[in-house]
């Protein structure tokens, strides 16, 4: 049995609005990434860099549907990291984002990455909420001590 990790939050803006903040670097830059080399699409590899790490990192869209779905590759030589991205869009205009990482693999290792991906996504998903609905970049200084630990 192999594991995923999840997480899921529902945002007080529209499919659109949500799905913009997830492709577009230029919006991503205000709750998750330091830059991207371009728009997350269906087969085009983009560049993420990140303020807390040195380099950047690429990133494969998989299949992207407008307003209702993301997936991408972002393994990094790891064999099938998937990240699925489901936007559903509910009443009163919002919409809840559920994110699925696949996968690892059920022993000791995989179980803490699982763990720790988990609380990445939960993370992403509350910088995402506090960005689109408040504009607040709750990302800003959050992992600094991990910059401090690679000096």
């Amino acid at each position: 049995m192999k594991l995923t990790a999840n997480a899921k939050i529902q945002i007080q803006k529209s499919a659109d609005e949500v799905f913009q903040a997830i492709v577009d670097p230029a919006k991503m830059s205000n709750y998750f990434i330091a830059s991207g080399s371009g728009s997350l699409a269906t087969n085009r590899t983009v560049d993420w860099s990140f303020p807390e790490f040195a380099g950047s990192f690429p990133v494969t869209g998989k299949h992207i549907q407008q307003d209702s779905y993301i997936s991408f590759d972002w393994n990094a030589g790891e064999p099938n990291q998937l990240v699925e991205i489901f936007l559903s869009a509910v009443k009163d205009h919002s919409t809840i984002v559920k994110i699925v990482e696949h996968e690892m693999d059920n022993d000791p290792a995989g179980i803490e990455k699982a763990k720790g991906q988990t609380e990445g996504w939960a993370n992403f998903l509350a910088c995402l909420k506090a960005y689109l609905e408040y504009g607040i970049n709750l990302r800003q200084g959050a992992f600094d001590f991990m910059k401090k630990a690679e000096d």
